[in-house]
């Protein structure tokens, strides 16, 4: 299995995923077997993605992303902290959350499913290994910012611009931006409100909190001696 995920991951380096795990488990979820369904994607290249997005989901999900190896070890520390006081608890069996980086995200939409639990979380761990040793930075972010959820059927930056603002990637302003970024908690939430009764996400404050710190990230590596 490991060998299959690392040559899928390796034909990458050239070709587009044309569907996720994730993707193609929603496409059920809302067609089963109709050939017309709901679901929308468009790949865009990295260089037609507006910066303003770029920076706007760095500071939603993983302001550092450049600079990491693929896990930020402190936070899933916390979150395994925050996991462990549930469970003693008996609030939940098994709680996982927080601490992923936006390669681990890219590595369980690409390949595994959305099940909670620990078998699932060190393979997780295992492909964004292999996604980070095999893929460069820009395309890991490239490939992530075209498959993400964005609302009930919509995949990817290119479908989001279009079906929220009748825009292309390219020419997202920073309001726009942060507003698309502020959604990827809760994805659905965003897009229809019969999804929000699970859903924790006050998306005017998170908003307001990406455009306060768009301009801080980064979206290439630090040079070396530069922080």
């Amino acid at each position: 299995m490991q060998v299959f995920f690392a040559i899928q991951i390796a034909l990458w380096i050239g070709l587009d995923p044309s569907s996720t795990a994730f993707q193609r488990a929603e496409r059920w979820r809302l067609c089963s077997w109709h050939w017309s369904c709901p679901v929308h994607s468009q790949w865009t290249p990295y260089e037609k993605i507006s910066n303003n997005l770029k920076r706007a989901v760095l500071v939603s999900e993983d302001d550092i992303f450049f600079q990491h190896k693929g896990v930020r070890v402190e936070d899933m520390q916390k979150a395994w902290e925050k996991n462990q006081q549930k469970n003693a608890s008996g609030k939940s069996k098994v709680a996982l959350r927080g601490g992923s980086t936006i390669t681990q995200q890219l590595a369980k939409n690409l390949f595994l499913s959305s099940e909670q639990n620990y078998f699932r979380k060190g393979q997780e761990l295992i492909i964004t290994g292999l996604l980070e040793l095999t893929l460069s930075k820009q395309r890991l972010y490239e490939i992530y910012l075209n498959s993400v959820e964005w609302g009930e059927g919509i995949f990817g930056v290119g479908a989001a611009a279009q079906h929220y603002y009748a825009t292309t990637a390219a020419a997202l302003d920073r309001e726009q931006a942060a507003a698309l970024a502020s959604a990827l908690p809760a994805p659905k939430c965003f897009d229809k409100v019969q999804y929000c009764r699970r859903a924790n996400v006050h998306f005017p404050t998170r908003q307001e909190f990406i455009l306060e710190n768009m301009d801080r990230v980064a979206l290439a590596p630090y040079p070396k001696g530069i922080k």
